[in-house]
């Protein structure tokens, strides 16, 4: 059973009180990124380990299995747990938490993103236009009233490129977007902190409902490519203070 706190006083807003095994989980990946356990360095014993995290040899387990899902360390019977290389061996559970630790991110690990995007984009946004140009249209009007404000532009981006990808059909695209989720909508703020990073993508949304609007795939996917490009050379503007 989850427990929550109020936040404060004569609010209905709650927050969920975080677990042991998900207290552990972030001190063990805080200790991998850190150093402290180097990549394929190895975990000290159970009971050690247990103790120096100050939670129950059950609690560290469950918080290792969750390491084990995502990439970060891999268990064997009997054997002493290795810390794997999480940029080769990782999964894109690796990719969400690291968008809470942008201190530990490589210099190229966002244009190395973007170009990810670049080679999805441009063909599910055609696709979306093929199939369903009408819609595309109704979702795209909706940047005509969106607030001049980071956030904003960045929870926005990810509606377009998410239902980009849904009304492509392919629900792989949909499926490696939604593992991005998170990661995301923690790192494109930033982004959008660059005033003509956000009046470049308002242009993009403008557009992509003018190449809808004549029923033009090959349109969509010209300008999508041309602006996702672009977008790579904004990142460079990027300041994480």
């Amino acid at each position: 059973m989850t427990t929550y706190q109020l936040t404060s006083e004569n609010t209905h807003s709650w927050r969920a009180i975080s677990k042991p095994a998900e207290i552990a989980e972030t001190r063990l990946i805080e200790a991998i990124l850190e150093g402290r356990f180097p990549i394929n360095s190895h975990l000290p014993g159970e009971r050690e380990l247990a103790e120096s995290l100050g939670v129950t040899r059950p609690t560290l387990r469950e918080a290792l299995q969750r390491l084990e899902r995502d990439g970060w360390v891999e268990i064997h019977q009997g054997k002493p747990t290795r810390v794997r290389d999480y940029w080769k061996e990782g999964s894109l559970g690796v990719l969400n938490t690291l968008s809470r630790y942008p201190e530990h991110l490589p210099a190229n690990f966002i244009p190395d993103l973007l170009t990810v995007r670049l080679a999805m984009a441009p063909t599910y946004t055609a696709m979306a236009v093929e199939k369903a140009p009408q819609a595309l249209i109704t979702l795209l009007q909706d940047c005509e009233t969106l607030a001049d404000d980071p956030q904003a532009f960045a929870r926005f981006d990810w509606r377009v490129h998410h239902e980009l990808a849904l009304l492509s059909e392919n629900p792989v695209f949909v499926m490696i977007l939604n593992g991005f989720t998170d990661l995301y909508l923690q790192l494109a703020p930033f982004y959008f902190a660059i005033p003509s990073a956000r009046q470049h993508s308002m242009h993009f949304y403008q557009d992509l409902a003018q190449a809808a609007s004549n029923l033009d795939p090959n349109q969509a996917r010209i300008l999508t490519n041309m602006v996702m490009r672009e977008s790579i050379v904004f990142w460079q503007q990027v300041n994480f203070q």
